[in-house]
């Protein structure tokens, strides 16, 4: 029997992240070996009105962009950055 062991990450939330969670970021525990894309789907699956941003939105990692496979590790500070407009 294999165990799954918890890690904690810190996601920043920039843009229509932080205004639907109505906060700067959030602490989430994870599987370990997960990847940025499964915290991309946690985050939508709280909050559904997210959905439209999924497949827009960079994705960085202790402030380096990284790909959606990328695995996270314990004490990681995820970055979740959509598209922003403005002038």
């Amino acid at each position: 029997m294999t165990r799954d062991f918890l890690i904690t990450v810190k996601i920043k939330l920039f843009a229509i992240y932080q205004e639907i969670y109505q906060q700067e970021e959030i602490t989430l525990k994870i599987s370990e070996k997960s990847q940025v894309k499964d915290i991309l789907k946690i985050i939508i699956q709280e909050k559904p009105a997210l959905k439209k941003w999924e497949n827009l939105t960079k994705l960085a990692v202790n402030l380096e962009f990284v790909s959606p496979d990328f695995e996270v590790k314990d004490g990681d500070e995820i970055a979740l950055i959509p598209p922003v407009s403005g002038g």
